[in-house]
């Protein structure tokens, strides 16, 4: 099976981006910023070059992060964008090169307040995801929030182009990455199951691009969901 490799794609992906969808993701990425001025340690997962980690930081003085990505080069991109934009992002930011999957988050001193995952969790198959989101709920703060930007497949007339579109995407992927993941996963399930609720949302390109804004008030045994 081939190995994933994200490095060949890393230098060039933010240029890739703007040339097929303009500033679309960064807008998603970027929608609800204003509500995370309040949380003081944040995990962020796959954040490619790192635009919007270095955006966060510069906005939310008090917080520290934990960035994790399989590719070495998107990590180093992403740490020399937050060095450039924010002077102490050094003692603020830990980087971790890991495989998402498999990353001890329990071992954690501080609970985290806050997840990010903008074009992550499309990366995942079902069964990962599930797993994924079920082993890092447990190790959050009560009230945490979880940002998830995607792609989506909107119903009425723009669904067979948004198909259409999202094959070509996985297909492109999976022979630039070794990406296995062929269809988007359903993110809300199993977020919903380890007691998060779905705060705000916002769509865009016609709905094929999603922003949403999660919220865990309560574990899932004390809520009674799961």
């Amino acid at each position: 099976m081939k190995q994933l490799n994200f490095n060949y794609i890393a230098r060039p992906y933010r240029w890739l981006e703007y040339l097929t969808l303009g500033k679309a993701l960064e807008r998603c990425r970027l929608h609800f910023l204003p509500q995370l001025l309040d949380c003081r340690r944040a995990l962020i997962l796959g954040d490619g070059d790192g635009r919007f980690t270095a955006s966060l930081l510069a906005a939310n003085q008090s917080l520290q992060a934990d960035a994790l990505d399989i590719s070495p080069v998107m990590l180093a991109l992403l740490q020399k964008r937050c060095e450039a934009v924010t002077p102490n992002a050094a003692a603020r930011l830990r980087t971790h090169q890991a495989n998402a999957l498999a990353f001890p988050y329990e071992a954690a001193t501080h609970p985290c307040d806050l997840v990010v995952a903008h074009f992550f969790l499309d990366c995942l198959t079902q069964p990962e995801l599930d797993g994924l989101i079920a082993h890092i709920a447990p190790t959050l703060a009560n009230g945490a929030l979880w940002v998830v930007s995607d792609f989506r497949i909107p119903p009425g007339p723009m669904r067979l182009p948004a198909r259409a579109y999202i094959r070509s995407l996985y297909f492109a992927f999976r022979v630039l990455t070794g990406l296995r993941a062929t269809e988007l996963p359903d993110h809300a399930t199993p977020l919903h199951k380890s007691g998060f609720t779905r705060k705000a949302h916002h769509h865009l390109l016609a709905g094929i691009l999603t922003t949403e804004l999660w919220s865990r008030n309560t574990p899932p045994e004390a809520s009674g969901i799961g």
